[in-house]
């Protein structure tokens, strides 16, 4: 079963597939620390709670990848 968000909630101009993730190759951080786990599928990058892997995984572009771990490494996402 495919793990995605498309068709639970399809976004107008989504033009993401329906990725097949069930044999997906996840990693996690390489510390070990944190919950997500990123896999790498038919040229976008996936991106799932290690918790609760049959949750909907979140979908990324290259580019999209790119701006959310800029992001993150600019503190764009921290709480303080």
């Amino acid at each position: 079963m495919a793990e995605s968000t498309i068709q639970q909630y399809p976004l107008a101009g989504w033009e993401k597939p329906d990725l097949d993730l069930s044999n997906a190759d996840w990693h996690s951080s390489s510390r070990g620390l944190g919950d997500v786990q990123i896999a790498f599928v038919e040229g976008f990058i996936a991106m799932r709670n290690s918790g609760r892997p049959e949750s909907p995984s979140l979908i990324f572009t290259p580019a999209e990848w790119g701006a959310f771990v800029s992001g993150a490494r600019e503190g764009e996402f921290d709480l303080t």
